[in-house]
């Protein structure tokens, strides 16, 4: 497999002969702008002022999505995919490329929003010969900030793959990795936090927990540097897991870099 860090939770990942794109976030640097949402309040107000996503695409949009076999959208949060005015989502993308999602409802949006092929995820879903299966998430510490998945990939010739999408560790995350003992493990891990909800996704001690789990595992951390709410970037990251002793055994990518595994 191939996994390409494109910016924030939009991974490209080949595998087994297919190409799948996560989370695929394309508005350009500030186009979000700062997230003003009253029912979600920064820990540190300055974070408020910020417009996202942070940074620029590493490479153009019409780059990113050729060749992409199906979207995997983990869930329907501004910062996982494109959002118009109107409610409607993923604006640049091919409506016509099979696109996963973790609910109905979900799945309602995507439709809404003119694609035509939207599947919801279950723990026997399949593209092709490769199984996808959906994993539990936990967005939040105090108050999950709506619900979130991960997936396995799985497919005869190839490693087994863990996206893990927005959690934090908690059982469901200890419960997936007992069962499935992923070869390659994608984190989101900037520490993204709110006041009411709390800290929404990992930290470097959730990554510490994940590796102590499955130290043979390859761990990619992903989600860094590209929404105002984190907590950690990726040269605090890398200090916090020095310290640790672990930083050697993770790989950190910048935006548009890539592993095969």
């Amino acid at each position: 497999m191939n996994i390409k860090q494109i910016r924030s939770a939009m991974v490209r990942i080949d595998y087994a002969g297919k190409t799948f794109l996560t989370d695929p976030w394309l508005g350009e640097k500030g186009s979000m702008g700062p997230f003003t949402d009253p029912s979600f309040r920064y820990c540190n107000p300055e974070q408020a002022k910020i417009a996202m996503p942070m940074c620029d695409l590493p490479m153009s949009v019409e780059e990113i999505l050729r060749g992409v076999d199906a979207y995997i959208v983990t869930h329907v949060h501004p910062d996982h995919i494109d959002m118009a005015a109107d409610g409607t989502v993923g604006a640049p993308m091919d409506k016509n490329i099979p696109v996963f999602v973790q609910s109905e409802d979900d799945g309602e949006i995507l439709k809404r929003s003119g694609f035509t092929s939207v599947s919801v995820l279950s723990e026997n879903s399949f593209f092709h010969d490769i199984k996808l299966i959906k994993t539990p998430g936990l967005h939040g510490t105090k108050i999950p900030c709506g619900p979130s998945c991960g997936v396995i990939f799985e497919h005869q010739n190839e490693k087994k793959l863990y996206v893990a999408g927005d959690t934090i560790w908690y059982s469901g995350v200890a419960d997936t990795l007992t069962k499935f003992n992923p070869d390659v493990i994608i984190l989101n891990a900037c520490a993204a936090e709110f006041i009411d909800q709390g800290r929404l996704i990992m930290d470097d001690n959730d990554v510490n927990e994940v590796y102590i789990a499955c130290p043979e595992s390859n761990i990619i951390i992903s989600h860094m540097d590209n929404v105002a709410h984190a907590s950690i970037t990726r040269e605090s990251m890398r200090e916090r897991l020095t310290e640790r002793g672990i930083w050697n055994k993770v790989f950190m990518p910048n935006d548009g870099e890539d592993y095969s595994f």
